[in-house]
């Protein structure tokens, strides 16, 4: 933007901390010198007038002491400054200054100075009006068709016109339909004032009809008014142009024309004198000021348009001629004469930026320098290439693409989980069946080692446990503070949550710029959410858990639940949950073998978990290293099946309630309708029962949203208890075949793959689009079935049955020999290894047909199920920061 940047001429910055506006900047020569040269007149919201002659010695020079001419506190605020005719008996130019509550007119005059210092300037008051209203803005002019003197008009906050005979109060006229004041100017050729009212359309009103129209002091119309006798204050015209205006100016080559111009928002107008447009501009930027001016050299009038963009633009007409880039925002633009220059652009800032400026463009003196020849010897460049090439490689190996660095140097994160429950419980609001909920402190410490800025640490917990608090922010505006935050936990709700596995996020961004993100995970206790229960005898669902070690006492793994001391009772333990579900434990006495039961097979869940980790917790702490748990039973994919129905099916309802909700909406805003216009009829018309109608339609519309709303609390509930049995069946699959880690890891990200289960996205499509992913991949028997494409787009499917098929033709991949991976090598077609070949993905039902009744010998719903397979250890209580 150099080429364009307006050229600075003379500049400098007024006072400190003072605000301007847009009648805050006047041109004109107000010390009537013989020169005729324009000065420039500033004045300011703190009540400084100051006044400038630019003599810059050079090109761009900032302001000399001898530039201010003159400078007065006048102790109130300036609105407004302009330079006219104002006092009578002489034609010479003073100088007006409008405040808020005064008018005031000046003589500027100078005198020769006899030594160094120059000339002398000052400033006498002539006269003063004081203003019964608050002022807004003035213009000036020949009011009347008068001869060799300007009269003074004042608008002021409440819409009053007030008109100056110069030392004279002349009269005062209210606009009619005022509600806020808008710009203001006069037209000297058709003697009337121009202005734009708060219905934001263009208003004219002529001189003498102002002058003639009723008294503002008189508040009551007269009879006269009523009777039409010309006294009411009527509009010449009006032209609405649809958006309030900045400012208004008038500029006429001769008396033949006169071309108005108004700033909006948005647009640039150009009217004719009887409010016809002459031509408009949409502007692509907001505008902060405009100046139409006399092209005397072309014969038409241009016009400077100032941006927020800090950009001055310069239009012939509705063209853009020129474009120059300006060093603020300018509120006030001025064209004029100084020190022999014409055209000098003088622009002022709010904050008091003032600068004289003109259009051109200096030719670049800078040339590029001649760049030493060389032969290049690419031998050399092909080595040093291969180099670099080893050392990114190996980096990329060793760290990845981004450098890695150690978060804890940076922020320390750690949970920990109160052992006993609060003296006073947290809980409130709870919709939990027991009289009293107990409530947990989980206290969080951060300790950081470099300054951090607005760490934000969010926790976590899975419905329906319940947070006090869940959102915190932090300052470390030191290194090496330690905060220390405390919150508590209880269940809200009548059901069980999925995990007991809560998660604490802290996000900051590091000294130089880079966010950050710190995760700690922490284990809740299961007695947050259980009670001693009295153990079942009798079941519908069971699994059994074998170990290779010998079995131990349930005291010991579940100490606090044991309702009985007896020796009778060392080997069976129940458990009752708040929300109501009751789980047996039993461990035999023989055989290393474990068995959970309960009514429903989504409770074995937490059980089998915290079984499962206590179990591991307990021989690493006796020193046993071999210690491994197995499952050898059937999958119970029959009773996992009957909750995914029972999920889709309250989704599918969802949907037709919402639909129906809808049209009964419908129906209600058109019967509305009807009962509008029957009443709106001059006519009567019989109701024809409308209104008995609407009243059944609002009841319908009442109750269907109370039944969506009722739906989506049990999807929300049964959505919980089917990812409780999913992570059940995950945990068994990788212990009956004997996963990895990794491999349990790509199983819970395709079977949990939403932590919101929505109508827009549900799980059941989501899961089957996963699983298909994988069947295709990774399980797959040929190249064949890994070039199919799979559906980019997910809707809601009309059964479960696809899905549940490929859930079995899963576990059958899996029996066969089948291993997840997600890496490209790991997914080539697994034909040598799985035992007895493995089944394609079916291309058609009558194949997918088959391929269940062979896995039906594998997968049968048996309700007494066993179970095998190694699982990492995992601390149930304490935090681990990742």
């Amino acid at each position: 933007m150099s080429l364009f940047k307006a050229r600075d001429w003379w500049s400098t910055i007024l006072g400190d901390k003072e605000e301007f506006d847009q009648g805050c900047l006047c041109l004109a020569n107000v010390d009537n010198s013989g020169n005729g040269q324009d000065k420039i007149i500033v004045g300011s919201f703190m009540g400084y007038l100051r006044i400038f002659s630019p003599h810059p010695a050079k090109t761009g020079d900032g302001a000399q002491a001898e530039d201010l001419l003159l400078e007065v506190d006048l102790r109130d605020p300036v609105l407004q400054v302009e330079v006219g005719k104002f006092v009578s008996g002489t034609e010479m130019l003073h100088l007006a200054v409008l405040h808020s509550r005064k008018l005031c007119v000046y003589s500027v005059s100078g005198t020769l100075g006899n030594v160094e210092h120059g000339n002398q300037y000052q400033m006498k008051l002539m006269y003063e009006h004081n203003l019964q209203r608050t002022a807004c803005n003035m213009t000036y002019g020949s009011f009347g068709g008068i001869k060799g003197r300007d009269l003074i008009c004042i608008q002021s906050m409440d819409g009053m016109l007030m008109v100056f005979e110069q030392e004279s109060y002349a009269f005062g006229r209210f606009l009619p339909g005022f509600l806020l004041p808008g710009p203001l100017a006069y037209s000297s050729r058709t003697d009337s004032f121009i202005t734009v009212s708060s219905c934001r359309q263009v208003e004219s009103y002529k001189y003498q009809v102002l002058a003639f129209a009723t008294d503002a002091d008189k508040r009551q119309e007269t009879e006269q008014q009523k009777l039409g006798s010309g006294k009411r204050l009527v509009v010449d015209w009006t032209l609405n142009i649809g958006e309030q205006a900045l400012d208004i100016c008038i500029v006429s080559f001769n008396q033949s024309a006169s071309s108005v111009f108004v700033l909006g928002e948005r647009n640039f107008f150009c009217l004719k004198d009887n409010g016809q447009i002459r031509f408009m501009k949409k502007l692509d930027w907001s505008p902060s000021c405009f100046l139409p001016y006399c092209s005397v050299s072309e014969g038409t009038i241009n016009t400077l348009i100032a941006n927020h963009n800090n950009m001055l633009h310069i239009y012939q007409d509705v063209t853009l001629k020129w474009a120059t880039q300006l060093p603020h925002i300018p509120v006030a633009v001025r064209v004029g004469c100084l020190h022999d220059l014409k055209g000098v652009i003088v622009t002022l800032s709010d904050d008091g930026h003032l600068q004289c400026s003109y259009l051109g463009t200096d030719p670049s003196l800078f040339q590029a320098p001649n760049v030493e020849s060389r032969e290049l010897n690419y031998d050399e460049l092909d080595v040093e290439m291969k180099e670099l090439q080893k050392i990114i490689k190996d980096v990329n190996k060793s760290q990845g693409v981004w450098p890695m660095t150690e978060r804890e140097d940076d922020l320390n994160v750690s949970v920990v989980v109160s052992p006993n429950f609060d003296s006073v419980s947290q809980a409130t609001d709870v919709e939990v069946g027991t009289d009293l909920v107990p409530s947990v402190t989980v206290k969080v410490t951060l300790q950081n080692r470099v300054i951090l800025q607005k760490a934000k640490l969010s926790v976590y917990v899975q419905p329906p446990l319940e947070l006090t608090y869940d959102q915190f922010t932090f300052e470390f505006m030191t290194p090496d503070l330690t905060r220390t935050v405390s919150f508590s936990v209880y269940l809200k709700r009548s059901y069980t949550p999925s995990e007991l596995e809560g998660n604490a996020v802290v996000s900051y961004s590091r000294p130089t710029g880079i966010p950050r993100v710190i995760q700690c995970k922490f284990r809740l206790p299961l007695k947050l959410i259980c009670l001693p229960g009295q153990p079942s005898k009798t079941a519908s669902h069971k699994i059994t858990i074998d170990t290779n070690k010998s079995p131990v006492s349930l005291l010991s793994l579940f100490p606090g639940f044991a309702s009985q001391s007896d020796d009778d009772q060392v080997n069976v333990m129940g458990f009752h949950f708040l929300g109501g579900a009751r789980v047996t434990l039993l461990a035999s006495k023989t055989s290393q073998r474990y068995r959970i039961q309960s009514e429903q097979f989504e409770d074995l869940w937490l059980i089998t978990n915290e079984l499962i980790l206590r179990l591991q917790e307990y021989f690493e702490k006796q020193g046993v290293k071999d210690f491994a748990c197995f499952f050898s039973g059937s999958m119970p994919l029959q009773e996992y099946f009957e909750l995914i129905d029972h999920h889709f099916e309250l989704r599918i309802n969802g949907e037709k309630l919402e639909e129906l909700l809808s049209e009964r909406a419908v129906q209600f805003r058109a019967i509305q309708r009807r009962l509008l216009a029957r009443f709106k009829d001059k006519t009567p018309a019989p109701l024809q029962h409308l209104d008995t109608l609407l009243d059944g339609t609002y009841k319908q519309v009442i109750a269907l949203a109370d039944a969506v709303e009722e739906n989506q609390g049990n999807l929300f509930q049964s959505f919980t208890r089917l990812k409780s049995a999913t992570h059940l069946v995950i945990l068994l699959i990788g212990l009956w075949q004997k996963l990895s880690a990794d491999q349990v890891a790509i199983l819970e990200a395709a079977f949990l793959p939403l932590q919101e289960d929505t109508q827009e996205l549900g799980w059941e499509e989501t899961v089957d689009a996963a699983i298909s992913h994988l069947l295709k991949t990774c399980l797959s028997k040929s190249s064949k079935e890994q070039a199919l494409n799979l559906n980019s787009q997910l809707n809601i499917p009309k059964d479960t049955s696809q899905l549940k098929k490929h859930i079995t033709l899963l576990c059958d991949r899996l029996a066969k020999g089948g291993r997840l991976c997600l890496s490209t090598d790991a997914a080539a077609p697994q034909t040598m290894v799985m035992p007895g070949g493995c089944t394609t993905i079916p291309e058609s039902d009558l194949e997918e047909r088959s391929v269940e009744q062979d896995s039906t010998e594998l997968f049968t719903n048996h309700r007494h199920l066993t179970a095998e397979t190694p699982r990492p250890e995992v601390s149930p209580l304490q935090g681990v920061s990742e």
